[in-house]
């Protein structure tokens, strides 16, 4: 079972956090730790309990809704969904990277797909974690320098690789072949890639925009800053409020196609 998420309210009007604390009651995987009336009590709450999620309005007494944000470190900063019953600062909450925007009185049907939203974001952090502490451990118990992308690829010439190829991987002292027909995604953490297969997911030292440059554009495009796909896996597109897309991948994993990629669905559309 998911861990539940640890959810603050924080909203000027007691009647706004009380009809939110009832609705999310009924909720079994959302743990309200705390409710604060205003900015600056958020931003303690938020360095005291570190919540998953921060239910945030925007037009508060003192700090509003996106000094609040402005003020709170990266590192403590939790996911984000704007509550608040004024429609025009939608774009700004998406600049300012909030999952969702709800406009009160606040529609069950929209809370609960909010929640969807928050999770797979959560899921998405929580990978990401994982995969920079594998990484880590991994360059504390091998102790090797680090390989360039040459060394890494065992030497991969010039062409463009595509899922007919294989890609070799140097992995410790061995080489890997992996068939980039099973390549579902990659995806990046810090320095590292991580090339997650049907079978496993391999490690590599590099950067995203040198293996980008190693495969077919049209086969493996880029969809966000720190991801590329596989587009033969992709089997859907579901829409994002703020113009983003999420793809749904054959293996029942998604992906998030950012609005500054949203040219490659094109790609995706017409890839063979």
């Amino acid at each position: 079972m998911s861990r539940r998420i640890r959810t603050l309210i924080v909203d000027d009007e007691p009647l706004a956090r009380r009809g939110l604390q009832l609705r999310l009651g009924d909720v079994a995987e959302v743990e309200i730790v705390g409710q604060c009336g205003d900015g600056a009590a958020a931003m303690k709450a938020v360095s005291e309990l570190a919540p998953d999620l921060m239910l945030l309005d925007v037009q508060m007494p003192g700090l509003d809704g996106f000094a609040t944000l402005r003020a709170i470190p990266a590192a403590q900063m939790p996911i984000v969904v704007f509550v608040t019953a004024f429609d025009h600062y939608a774009i700004s909450a998406f600049e300012a990277n909030a999952v969702d925007y709800l406009l009160k009185p606040v529609d069950d049907s929209r809370l609960h797909q909010a929640l969807f939203r928050v999770r797979a974001e959560l899921d998405r952090r929580e990978a990401g974690r994982h995969c920079e502490q594998l990484l880590k451990l991994l360059g504390e118990l091998s102790g090797r320098p680090a390989l360039s992308l040459e060394e890494a690829l065992g030497g991969a010439g010039e062409r463009r690789l595509g899922r007919g190829d294989r890609l070799s991987i140097r992995d410790g002292q061995r080489t890997v072949l992996v068939e980039l027909s099973t390549l579902r995604w990659v995806d990046a953490a810090g320095d590292y890639m991580c090339i997650h297969t049907d079978s496993e997911t391999y490690v590599l030292r590099a950067t995203m925009r040198e293996l980008e440059d190693r495969l077919d554009p049209r086969q493996f495009p880029r969809v966000h800053r720190s991801t590329l796909v596989n587009a033969a896996r992709v089997v859907a597109l579901r829409p994002h409020t703020n113009g983003e897309q999420f793809l749904a991948l054959d293996c029942g994993h998604e992906l998030k196609l950012s609005r500054s990629y949203r040219d490659r669905l094109a790609l995706l559309k017409s890839s063979p």
